[in-house]
């Protein structure tokens, strides 16, 4: 059984397990972090836009740490909206609202915790990304591997090998819907999806006529050896659960 603590965050105590990290205990309590490169649809975690960085006394000494990685010990008092911690994530915001200046959701952000004083930051223009990498974790994450960080300094940016449509993408937009920017961008018909400069036929539900993803998405979620649906999930459970009722009723 995991040992249970009791921690303050913003003069809120907080019960959490040991190993348990701050992020979670304080979100899980009604308590706001901002956050831009975490996601629940992984266990691991980045923390490389730092914009989640809180203050902690541990035995009267306090210190800077990111939220979102870091494990509760012992009994602690945390502060999130500290004079320190504020200026501090200023700074951070506004670096990357200099970064992706394009980005709606970085001017926002940046309107809501910013402060003046940065006017000397250039921007880079027509920038939404933020590098947080959470588009390339997604698609190792389904074994495509189709688009990394490329380049270095300045000229860091994510994209698929030598900027070539990947013969290993696979159009299912995993990267898009984890983006905290809106950085990746794509385009789709009625039947068609284009994103990093290929172009995807879109599958269809025979039974409903859903949406089901690209053709490649479709396949690449069945497996190699698997026959590739041609119904979706909502059909499919519907199908089973009429064939399960006509069995009982001749039972």
């Amino acid at each position: 059984m995991n040992e249970m603590l009791t921690i303050t965050i913003d003069g809120v105590e907080c019960t959490c397990q040991k190993g348990e990290y701050l992020y979670d205990v304080a979100t899980r309590n009604g308590i706001w972090i901002p956050v831009l490169c975490r996601s629940d649809a992984f266990d691991d975690h980045r923390a490389c836009c730092r914009i989640c960085i809180v203050e902690v006394e541990e035995r009267g000494r306090r210190k800077v740490v990111t939220a979102c990685v870091y494990p509760i010990e012992q009994e602690c008092t945390v502060y999130t909206k500290s004079e320190k911690i504020l200026e501090e994530r200023a700074v951070i915001m506004a670096l990357l609202a200099h970064r992706a200046p394009d980005s709606e959701r970085m001017a926002e952000m940046n309107k809501f915790m910013g402060r003046s004083g940065f006017d000397r930051l250039i921007s880079v223009d027509g920038e939404k990304c933020i590098l947080c990498g959470l588009c390339v974790q997604a698609c190792n994450s389904l074994g495509t591997g189709a688009i990394s960080t490329v380049l270095r300094g300045t000229d860091k940016k994510v994209d698929t090998p030598y900027g070539n449509p990947s013969a290993f993408c696979v159009g299912c937009l995993s990267c898009a819907n984890v983006c905290p920017t809106d950085a990746i961008e794509y385009t789709q018909t009625d039947t068609t999806r284009t994103i990093w400069n290929r172009e995807f036929d879109l599958a269809f539900c025979e039974e409903c006529g859903s949406l089901m993803g690209t053709t490649e998405s479709v396949r690449h979620a069945a497996g190699e050896d698997s026959e590739v649906p041609s119904v979706c999930d909502a059909c499919r459970k519907k199908k089973l659960a009429d064939e399960m009722m006509q069995t009982y009723r001749y039972v």
